[in-house]
């Protein structure tokens, strides 16, 4: 049961029998019409890089109010969590206080007499 399970060798793949094919005898386009050869056209200069266009985020009022309403339902929630976390805490710390005034009115009240 908790032996592993490896395949026979006659079903794992072999290099050879992959299924991804190599990439060979891809040609690419060159990018200007002028006819030197590569090795003497010098490198082109770094230009400044131009800046990425972002589109502007739009708020309209519907998904303000979304947003508004989906903030408050977080902070509500967390905070229920945390103060019912809190409860527990003191409601711990209380019954054990008790606990121990109990047990040392118990272990002294033979003593008293």
């Amino acid at each position: 049961m908790f032996t592993p399970k490896i395949p026979p060798p006659d079903t794992a793949p072999t290099p050879g029998t992959s299924l991804v094919q190599p990439l060979t005898g891809i040609t690419h386009t060159p990018a200007c019409t002028c006819h030197h050869s590569p090795s003497v056209a010098p490198a082109p200069a770094p230009g400044p890089a131009a800046p990425v266009s972002r589109p502007a985020v739009q708020l309209t009022p519907g998904s303000l109010l979304v947003a508004a309403a989906g903030g408050t339902a977080v902070v509500l929630v967390v905070g229920t969590v945390l103060v019912s976390m809190l409860l527990a805490t003191a409601i711990t710390a209380a019954s054990v206080a008790l606990c121990a005034v109990v047990l040392r009115s118990l272990l002294n009240r033979p003593n008293n007499r």
